[in-house]
């Protein structure tokens, strides 16, 4: 896929493979006899290749020539797969850095990087299986158990805050603090119904999982929403009725969307560095392609642990995003240890924040 989106040829750190290919294909590239057109542009050829656009001057008609374009092609991506993602893991910044610097050739694009590790990142997320990640039917029911109880909990708080107004009412003192408190007991009661049900649709806990779906989908329809925002509330009871549409359209959404990461978080980047007169919004770009490609890399890895039930591997991973982020910034904007620090922090706030920008987005185009 990436070598579709990249073109550029890499003969001299293709492999002997490669060579061999290129060299089969060579043979038949002899010079066209006088007088002939190309095929592509029509314009006179006078030697092997067009001089206008480049092509072949020979046409290759055989099934044998796909399997050569093939394998060049996969050749052609390991070659430069191989130098630019241990890079991208072990030296983020000199990776950076030195795209930035004009060494195109070597390594893949990091739009092109960004693309094929994207589609990557959701074709593995879409092998996992529900069942696989939810734990044991004793935990189901412990977690169904738990949640059922803070309903109880949320209904009290309810009751008493409703009690608490009536008193307020009467003593004409803290009504709308009262008020004020049962409107936040009746929404974090909703929120815990709303949990409930959820859990039951994803958790049967032991029921028929059909029937569970389908009480659980009729719960939600019936969930009372009021945010206080109107159209907010007609969306969000339109999402409820059909959940599995819901949460369709947000995957499909995510994956279409994912590339508006780059403007988003380009401002941030830039009043990073706004003292900096020799970065561009070229080098940002560059930077943030590379750094989103890793961590969809990272999630990838986090995902395969889920699926395999290593549970135990995936918290030291969180400690990863901060080092790496620490690593790209100081090679690749040239920066010292306690600058390199102080933006790394500061580029973390940065990426929850374009995080719940883009959820934002997701969720405004899925839900309208």
């Amino acid at each position: 896929m990436i070598n579709e989106i990249e073109t550029s040829a890499d003969p001299l750190h293709a492999g002997p493979v490669a060579a061999q290919v290129e060299g089969g294909a060579a043979a038949h590239d002899q010079p066209a006899p006088h007088g002939k057109q190309c095929l592509n542009c029509g314009e006179p050829l006078a030697g092997a290749y067009c001089s206008a656009c480049g092509q072949s001057g020979h046409v290759h008609r055989s099934l044998l020539h796909l399997v050569e374009e093939l394998l060049h092609g996969v050749l052609h991506f390991d070659a430069k797969g191989w130098r630019t993602v241990p890079l991208l893991v072990a030296f983020p910044g000199r990776l950076t850095r030195r795209y930035i610097d004009g060494q195109r050739t070597r390594f893949v694009s990091p739009l092109a990087l960004f693309l094929f590790m994207t589609f990557l990142m959701f074709f593995v997320a879409s092998l996992g299986d529900v069942s696989n990640v939810n734990g044991t039917p004793a935990d189901n029911q412990a977690a169904h158990a738990s949640l059922s109880a803070a309903i109880q909990s949320s209904k009290e708080d309810a009751a008493k805050a409703e009690a608490a107004l009536l008193e307020a009412r009467k003593t004409g003192k803290g009504v709308a603090a009262a008020e004020a408190r049962l409107k936040a007991a009746r929404n974090d009661e909703q929120i815990t119904e709303l949990a409930l049900l959820s859990a039951d649709k994803l958790l049967p806990a032991g029921k028929d999982a059909n029937t569970g779906s389908t009480a659980a989908s009729q719960g939600l329809s019936r969930v009372s929403i009021d945010t206080g925002i109107p159209f907010l509330d007609r969306a969000l009871r339109h999402a409820l009725q059909n959940p599995e549409l819901t949460f369709y359209k947000l995957k499909s959404s995510t994956y279409k969307l994912s590339f508006m990461l780059i403007p988003i978080s380009l401002p941030f980047l830039w009043l990073m560095f706004i003292a900096r007169r020799d970065i561009g919004m070229y080098d940002h770009a560059v930077f943030s392609l590379y750094s989103l490609s890793f961590m969809a890399l990272w999630f990838i890895v986090v995902l395969l642990c889920a699926f395999a039930a290593l549970g135990d591997a995936i918290a030291p991973l969180f400690c990863i995003p901060p080092l790496h982020m620490f690593l790209q910034l100081r090679d690749t904007y040239r920066l010292g240890i306690w600058s390199a620090l102080w933006r790394t922090v500061a580029l973390l706030f940065v990426a929850g924040a374009v995080f719940l920008l883009f959820l934002a987005l997701i969720f405004a185009v899925t839900v309208h």
